[in-house]
């Protein structure tokens, strides 16, 4: 009997064993034991929420070690991506254009390409529900967060205001990120603040279930006005019924979010990383619900950010 049981527990072993070599021998050739990085974004924010979960997917599937960092926004993460202190981050599409044309807030251009299309991202303008605020012009003279320093927050921000005619040097902007502006907002410190990212924004949804809050509408002039000055990387859109409380939808503004990497990452770490983050799209929805946006159909296009060789080689495999 007990020779029967080393036997099984052997065989258990053996078959353990065989499945392991299996998982990391599916993974290409090209990753290492390093740690990866995924360049997030604010913690209460969507961009922090799905990289954790994209991590934690692919430490598990591919077995290395993948990790989310908290970073100021889309131009931190181009940066990160392009120097190579992170594989993998979130940045919208006007700023990746932007980085890879090396124009705005770059002074060169940055070695980046997408490797997809995840969602779009929408411009909240968030002031408190007692506030007399009640549009965009009205924020001159007022103490409003227009996003952190190197965040796409605040390029977008600064579009808007001058598209809609309001001097920027007239708004007392302490260049919050989405923690701190929700924090200063229940503190009663700034007026309001400027946020862009996906439906529904986990720090927003907590701030608008303990104390009312109203967001300001986007003109559809002024969108179309900031177009035309910026790679019509812009589309109009609304916030709709029942977000953060929303008793009618809310005209905005929307913008693309692509995941990125480095012109140099290998073809075949994209596939993996592509071939993963499809597989789990619906288990990572279940907690972060912009991820079932992600449409094979959509995802390729990337415009006017290029898109990855091993990116386009894997969609090609997908239509097959």
């Amino acid at each position: 009997m007990r020779a029967t049981g080393r036997r099984v527990a052997a065989g258990v072993l053996t078959v353990i064993a065989m499945l392991a070599m299996s998982a990391c021998a599916s993974r290409a050739g090209e990753w290492t034991d390093q740690t990866y990085t995924i360049a997030g974004g604010s913690p209460t924010g969507v961009y922090y929420d799905y990289g954790g979960r994209i991590a934690d997917t692919m430490s598990e599937a591919l077995d290395i070690t993948m990790q989310v960092e908290q970073t100021a926004g889309s131009l931190d993460n181009l940066r990160r991506v392009g120097t190579g202190e992170a594989l993998l981050g979130f940045a919208q599409a006007d700023a990746a254009a932007d980085a890879e044309m090396g124009t705005g807030a770059f002074d060169e251009a940055l070695p980046i390409v997408a490797i997809a299309r995840l969602y779009d991202e929408y411009l909240h303008v968030v002031v408190r529900g007692d506030s007399d605020i009640d549009s965009i012009t009205d924020l001159a003279g007022a103490t409003v967060s227009l996003g952190a320093r190197d965040s796409g927050v605040n390029v977008i921000a600064t579009r808007v205001l001058d598209a809609a005619g309001v001097d920027i040097a007239t708004v007392d902007d302490p260049q919050l990120g989405l923690s701190d502006s929700i924090g200063a907002m229940r503190s009663g410190s700034i007026d309001g603040f400027f946020w862009v990212g996906g439906l529904p924004t986990p720090g927003i949804e907590e701030l608008a279930a303990t104390q009312p809050v109203r967001l300001l509408p986007i003109e559809r002039t002024w969108v179309t006005a900031v177009n035309e000055r910026y790679a019509n990387a812009y589309r109009t859109a609304d916030l709709p019924v029942g977000t953060y409380g929303l008793t009618e939808s809310a005209p905005t503004m929307a913008v693309p979010n692509y995941l990125i990497t480095a012109s140099s990452t290998p073809d075949a770490v994209v596939r993996d990383v592509l071939s993963t983050l499809f597989d789990a799209r619906q288990r990572i929805a279940t907690q972060v619900p912009a991820a079932a946006l992600l449409d094979r159909r959509q995802a390729i296009f990337t415009s006017p950010v290029d898109l990855h060789p091993g990116a386009v080689g894997f969609y090609r495999g997908m239509r097959e």
